[in-house]
This record gives C-alpha cells, sequence and structure tokens, in this order.
C-alpha cells in the first residue's frame, strides 16, 4: 500500500473532480471515486464514508428537482421496495467476505455496466413492476457492496424516456432511499470504523467547493459530451483497477493482467468515435464542447 500521504493526495483529487461531475450531471460522485480509490483502500474502509457523503449530496440533488417527484414516483417506487432486500444481503456480504474478492466483484461488475451505457444500448421498458422489483434488489445489492448505482439507474432510467428534470428526480430519489437504508445497515453491522472517519473529512470539502463549481461549469459545457467523456475516463479507471486486483489475488500475471485495461481502453475509444461521429452526422451544426456557442450557422 502506498504511503498516507500519496493515498490521500490522489483521494482528494479523484473526489474533487467527482464531485464537480455529480454538481453538473446529478449523479457521479460514487461510480468515478470508488474504482480509484479502491487501489487505495478496502471496500469496508471506503464505503461508509461515501454512504454518509452522499445522503447529502443526493438530498441537495433531490431539493433541486423536486419538481419532477410527481412524475417518477410510481415509477420507482418498485425498484425502492426491491432494495430493502438486497441492501441487507449486500451488506452481510461486504462484513463477511475478503477484501480482495469483493474488490474484483466491484469492478467485474461495473465495467460491463458503463460499457454498455456507453454504447448507448436502448431497450423500451414497459413493465414497472416486472422489472423494478427484481431490478431493485439487485441494486440494492450492488449498491451495498459497491456503493454504485448511478450506472444501471441511468441504463434503466434512459430506456424508460425520462426526460432531464424526471432523470434526475427519480435518480436521487432512489439514491437518498438506498443511502439512507444502507447507513442503517452498515451502523446495525459495525461497519462505521475510525479509517472511515478520516475519509469523510475529506469528501466533505472536495463536494463543498466541487458540486457548486460543477453546477456553474455545466452551462458553458455541451452535456452529453461531457458526460461521455467523464464515462471514458470512468471505464479506463476500472480497467486499470480490475488488472491490478488480478494480479493481487493471483488470477493472471503482470504484465498481462494488464491486456484488460488495454483492451477496455480500446473498446471504449471505439465507442467514443463512435459518438462523436453520430452526433456530427446527425447535426449540421456545431456546439464547441467548452464555451459559449457560435455566433451565425455555426451556433446551436
Amino acid at each position: 500500500m502506498p504511503s498516507f500521504d500519496t493515498a490521500m493526495i490522489v483521494l482528494v483529487g479523484i473526489a474533487f473532480f467527482a464531485a464537480f461531475v455529480n454538481g453538473a450531471l446529478g449523479y457521479g460522485f460514487s461510480s468515478l471515486t470508488v474504482p480509484l480509490a479502491l487501489v487505495f483502500y478496502t471496500n469496508r474502509i471506503l464505503n461508509p464514508a461515501i454512504v454518509v457523503i452522499e445522503v447529502f449530496v443526493n438530498l441537495y440533488v433531490l431539493f433541486i428537482n423536486l419538481k419532477g417527484v410527481p412524475a417518477v414516483w410510481k415509477r420507482v417506487l418498485p425498484i425502492l421496495i426491491g432494495l430493502l432486500p438486497g441492501i441487507g444481503i449486500g451488506a452481510l456480504a461486504l462484513a463477511s467476505l475478503e477484501s480482495g474478492w469483493i474488490k474484483l466483484a466491484t469492478y467485474a461488475v461495473i465495467l460491463p455496466l458503463i460499457l454498455v451505457q456507453a454504447a448507448g444500448w436502448r431497450r423500451p421498458i414497459q413493465s414497472r413492476w416486472l422489472v423494478g422489483l427484481p431490478f431493485g434488489t439487485t441494486l440494492g445489492i450492488l449498491y451495498s457492496v459497491t456503493t454504485i448505482s448511478g450506472p444501471p439507474l441511468a441504463i434503466l432510467f434512459n430506456n424508460q424516456g425520462l426526460v432531464k428534470d424526471e432523470f434526475r428526480a427519480g435518480l436521487a430519489l432512489v439514491r437518498v432511499a438506498e443511502l439512507s437504508v444502507t447507513a442503517l445497515v452498515y451502523y446495525k453491522l459495525g461497519l462505521f470504523i475510525a479509517e472511515s472517519g478520516s475519509l469523510l473529512l475529506v469528501f466533505v470539502p472536495c463536494a463543498l467547493f466541487g458540486i457548486p463549481l460543477g453546477a456553474f461549469a455545466i452551462r458553458r459545457l455541451d452535456p452529453e459530451a461531457f458526460r461521455r467523456i467523464c464515462m471514458s475516463f470512468d471505464a479506463w479507471v476500472v480497467g486499470f483497477g480490475l488488472s491490478r486486483v488480478l494480479i493481487e489475488l493471483k488470477l493472471m500475471d503482470s504484465p498481462w493482467a494488464y491486456t484488460v485495461m488495454v483492451v477496455t481502453i480500446l473498446l471504449d475509444g471505439y465507442l467514443l468515435y463512435i459518438f462523436f461521429r453520430v452526433r456530427r452526422a446527425n447535426s449540421g451544426r456545431y456546439r464547441p464542447f467548452w464555451g459559449l456557442p457560435r455566433t451565425g450557422s455555426g451556433a446551436e
């Protein structure tokens, strides 16, 4: 394990960037922080700190998107009900399983989810209860073990055709519920420890400064392009983390384990190329990624 100073410097940088993204898009704090932070810390130390800070982050997101709640609460109700048993199962697994295998499971589950989201997978979902209940249970297990639920929720809500305000409100509603229940279960299982408290002291100032900055900056960014680039960064970090944990568990030798990272980067690079090519083909007018829209025929 690297020195305390090195780990903390990296953690501050990634937590601030993740808070910036969360402020801009309404989600992304845990899905960006966890993959890189797991290189330095175990899930048992990292998860409780992530859960506490995300309770307040998502309460804020829910508050500023309250107008979208009436349109989505019936859609997310099956997910909320399904969350309860899933969170209990996942928390028990976190408390009992060896940390290296939990890391492996975290990376192995979230990497395909990120790539599916990056590929723009779309399948209309109509049956709320038939899909929502098992989805909620699976999501509860995933979140209580990894503290990541943004990618699968984004895939589901995009396939349900939610508009921007509804998307953010539904996401915040589910996340506030899962976070509150997870925090309670963690407390009952004695998973809140001193090391987690020290990480929380890093996350709080990062969130306080990063989230408002991201909310301000997104007004001058192309949201879709920004979201897609953040997704690529996330995929590359997860690919690196998966390669590292394969070496730690002696499942693959170095440098062969890093082929996982290389394949991830190549696949995501191809998906990123397709994303921008399709955007240019579908729009005769171009909006720059950074800055105000161009004037004249180039403005959007």
